[in-house]
């Protein structure tokens, strides 16, 4: 039996992990192991790991590496203290394979982590562009790791051209799509009743993180999305950000905004976020779900500042700057009737929603030997 180790810090990797955590453990052939850390672990942020467990999985090491602050000094430090601590987890552990997703710095450290210890490491959402720090992350993590996992050709052409041999490279689509086409999604009219959101009301789902170069903008910058949205008036549903440098000051702004129709999560399950997104007239802020996942559901996206620039979009996203006019404006033309149902023709460009079992073909099958783990560069 072949053994998966996956590493995950935030909700946002780990609803890349889950379909293809769930196809694992329907494979005779494969066992995995979870290793939670970061955001999963703190009450700030959720305390996620349990909806990990909830959703039925066992969770096998908890590192807990996180200094308070919440700036870029506080990042460096505590990814310090994440890789100091793998090698003695993956010891023990002992997995055949080491699965990373995204673009977060525990992911680089996973990759650090296994290249030195000669485990074989594979990341989910390779050649991938983005904003932030995290688009330098995931393509540091791209020289590090031994198999690719590309959302599309476009995406693992560009890991072509970073000098990755070809035979590492597999296009498989993106697992976060595939449980909008057959994963568990919470009904709206019990969402309406769990949240509180009167029947035939317009919703706004708003999710902003902090963009880390630009770590003491962060409190304006949220200041500026939340006044637009007071414009609109709409029953608006915010989720706080995720740790980065920054996230503090996006904190301390949503807890002071008090609306009666708004309101605020620290993290949702994430078959009510799917289902919140299925039925909101428009999805604001700089998630990488507004442009991953709302095409599937044809929602309008609102998509402010640079934290998803370069990131293939559908026809349902209109970008803006972080100014209140900006937003304002924005979603004026996102809500008209013409870009609504503009917006619901759009196509996911990033898969079909099979992804998942072909990345568990790969790495149930793929040779584990001396060609594998010893990189070469085609160039």
């Amino acid at each position: 039996m072949r053994t998966i180790a996956a590493l995950t810090g935030s909700r946002g990797e780990w609803g890349y992990i889950r379909p293809i955590l769930k196809s694992i453990d329907r494979d005779p052939d494969l066992d995995y192991r979870i290793i939670a850390t970061h955001m999963h672990l703190l009450p700030t942020f959720g305390n996620t790991v349990k909806e990990i467990e909830r959703d039925g999985f066992h969770v096998d090491e908890r590192v807990y590496m996180t200094f308070d602050g919440y700036n870029a000094s506080t990042m460096a430090k505590s990814l310090g203290v994440l890789l100091l601590e793998l090698p003695t987890v993956l010891s023990r552990l002992r997995p055949d394979i080491i699965l990373l997703a995204g673009d977060r710095g525990e992911q680089l450290m996973g990759a650090v982590a296994g290249l030195h210890l000669g485990i074989p490491v594979a990341h989910i959402q390779a050649g991938e562009l983005s904003g932030n720090v995290d688009g330098i992350v995931r393509h540091a993590i791209t020289k590090l790791a031994h198999i690719h996992f590309a959302a599309n050709e476009e995406f693992a052409d560009r890991v072509r051209r970073m000098g990755e041999q070809d035979f590492r490279i597999f296009v498989t689509g993106a697992p976060l799509v595939d449980e909008l086409v057959e994963g568990p999604i919470t009904p709206e009219a019990e969402l309406r009743l769990r949240y509180r959101l009167p029947e035939q009301q317009k919703l706004v789902l708003t999710v902003q993180h902090p963009v880390t170069e630009e770590e003491g903008a962060a409190g304006e910058q949220i200041s500026e999305t939340i006044h637009a949205l007071m414009e609109l008036n709409w029953p608006t549903i915010f989720i706080y950000p995720n740790g980065d440098a920054g996230s503090e000051s996006i904190r301390s702004q949503l807890a002071a905004f008090k609306r009666p129709n708004v309101r605020m999560f620290r993290n949702l399950p994430r078959q009510d976020y799917l289902g919140l997104m299925r039925m909101a007239s428009v999805v604001v802020g700089n998630s990488s779900s507004g442009i991953m996942e709302a095409p599937s559901f044809g929602r309008p996206t609102v998509n402010i500042g640079r934290r998803q620039a370069g990131r293939p979009q559908a026809c349902n996203v209109i970008n803006v700057g972080y100014a209140k006019s900006d937003i304002v404006s924005a979603l004026q033309r996102a809500t008209s009737p013409d870009f609504v149902a503009q917006a619901s023709t759009a196509r996911n460009p990033y898969g079909d929603g099979n992804a998942s079992q072909h990345i568990v073909d790969v790495l149930k099958n793929i040779e584990i030997n001396s060609r594998l783990l010893l990189k070469e560069l085609t160039y």
